[in-house]
């Protein structure tokens, strides 16, 4: 077994236990219907080298819009995190995540530009009664409100990592794999923290990108590894990055599931239950 590979199967460990998430008002406008998927034989287009899967697969990610995901990211510093929910990733960025840190499990959601945290008795109890915290996103130079969480957001966008590993010059396939409960294609890359985020010009704004490369780039990481998992539909179903820095190591494992899936759903808190905090 490979070390990604025994990586995969502790991350479905540990995330075996975390609790679903719970919501109240059902997303009104959630992103339209995609059409149902074609055979891999119909949709995969016939450049088959590593560059071309990867680009093959921004083509399902940027149709797919949304998927269930599980991750666990492991800090330079120490710290840890795992969580489990959906994220929609377009045409507006819309997640519900259970997270549990040093501990403490609590859910964060976010509709566009607005974010909710909390949704347990600890927060009712700091806040006199209301389960959540509402705060918006940065204000950007145009006016306009930017998604709250904005980091973590790009961290989680399987199309941003695929862009990113699309564009590295060392990309390679490495050979079939055993991920949960199927196979799928393993791809590496090797890219420096900054080429990460540049390659999201298209997908980013220069303050978006700046916070993707200071997230990725903690500790004193530098270069990344990147490892992607790709399903015979081209879906990636696991994402790993890697990176040492001076102050310590930055290990971060993502899994993917149900793109596309139209029962995927998220939910917001009633107005009466939350309490507006500093963004």
């Amino acid at each position: 077994m490979t070390g990604a590979a025994a990586a995969a199967l502790a991350l479905a460990a540990a995330l075996a236990a975390c609790g679903g998430s719970a919501g109240h008002a059902v997303v009104g406008a959630t992103p339209s219907p995609s059409t149902a998927s074609p055979s891999p034989s119909e949709s995969r287009p016939s450049d088959r080298s590593p560059q071309g899967v990867l680009l093959s697969a921004e083509q399902v990610l940027q149709t797919a819009r949304r998927a269930k995901l599980s991750y666990r990211f492991d800090g330079p510093d120490g710290t840890g995190e795992t969580a489990d929910g959906v994220l929609y990733w377009a045409p507006k960025t819309i997640m519900q995540l259970t997270r549990t840190t040093q501990g403490t499990t609590q859910q964060l959601i976010i509709m566009d530009t607005v974010a909710y945290q909390g949704g347990d008795a600890a927060t009712a109890a700091r806040l006199g009664g209301k389960h959540w915290a509402k705060s918006t996103g940065p204000t950007l130079p145009d006016g306009r409100q930017d998604t709250p969480f904005a980091a973590l957001v790009d961290q989680l966008n399987p199309l941003q990592a695929v862009t990113a590993a699309a564009s590295a010059p060392d990309l390679q396939k490495l050979g079939e794999e055993k991920v949960g409960d199927g196979t799928a294609e393993h791809y590496s890359a090797t890219v420096s923290v900054a080429d990460y985020a540049a390659a999201q010009q298209n997908l980013l704004t220069p303050e978006r990108r700046q916070q993707l490369a200071a997230a990725l780039g903690q500790g004193g990481v530098t270069s990344l590894t990147l490892d992607l998992w790709l399903n015979d539909k081209d879906q990636l179903v696991q994402l790993q990055r890697s990176g040492l820095g001076s102050g310590g190591d930055l290990e971060q494992v993502i899994q993917y599931s149900q793109f596309g899936d139209q029962q995927l759903s998220v939910t917001s808190p009633p107005e009466d239950d939350t309490q507006s905090v500093p963004g």
